[in-house]
């Protein structure tokens, strides 16, 4: 080999390089802005704005759709850690969304995601349940509270049950560690406020029934009301 032709090589080599860092740099700003969507998305779903959730989260699909499209020439770029985060964060948003406006959980098929980006993504959902257990606290939904503690622990129960996956699938006993004193905590703030409900109608009907002895006294003196 010549040293022009070793020039022509290493020019090729140099080429395809730029070309592979185009690539990585178009599926990185890709998957930034399919995570922030995703956020925005969790965000009006606690918000109770629905319908802009699932818009926000079809926007959030075209940046996926130009993931798959860049990864045709170059597959290792689907498989890096951005992008690993992106379907996380819109697994989370997608299965929130579906528990709260459908009362259902979606499959990782259903929204089109990796199996490991689907089984991370829910049990992060845990944290996003507790949120919205107190914030029905707060407006005094205790029903709401109790419907979503019931689901933190339906989604807990489950993962703690696949014992293999938490050897194969990378941060997933870390999440479900962090899930369990989340739903501990919750539980707790979900006791204390059915006890306040209780507390306060008891003193309701006290009141009540004390008002009641006290009119029904007061028509039964000489002179009281015939």
């Amino acid at each position: 080999m010549d040293a022009m032709s070793l020039r022509e090589f290493l020019k090729k080599v140099e080429e395809e390089a730029k070309r592979k860092d185009e690539a990585r740099q178009e599926v990185q700003a890709a998957m930034r802005k399919a995570t922030r969507l995703s956020k925005q998305a969790i965000f009006l779903i606690h918000k109770e704005r629905l319908e802009e959730a699932e818009k926000i989260l079809k926007r959030a699909e075209e940046f996926f759709k130009k993931l798959e499209e860049v990864s045709k020439d170059n597959p290792e770029l689907a498989y890096s850690g951005i992008v690993d985060a992106a379907f996380q964060e819109y697994s989370e948003a997608r299965i929130l969304l579906g528990l709260v406006r459908d009362g259902r959980f979606v499959g990782f098929e259903e929204i089109g995601v990796p199996t490991i980006s689907y089984v991370l993504g829910l049990a992060d959902v845990i944290g996003e349940l507790r949120r919205r257990v107190l914030d029905s606290i707060r407006r005094n939904k205790i029903e709401v509270a109790e419907d979503s503690l019931e689901l933190m622990e339906t989604i807990y129960s489950e993962l703690i049950g696949m014992d293999e996956a938490h050897f194969l699938i990378h941060g997933l006993r870390k999440k479900c560690d962090i899930a369990r004193r989340i739903i501990e905590a919750t539980r707790g703030d979900v006791t204390m406020e059915a006890r306040r409900i209780i507390l306060e109608r008891s003193i309701r009907e006290l009141k009540d029934t004390l008002k009641e002895v006290r009119e029904h006294g007061n028509s039964s003196q000489p002179g009281g009301d015939t």
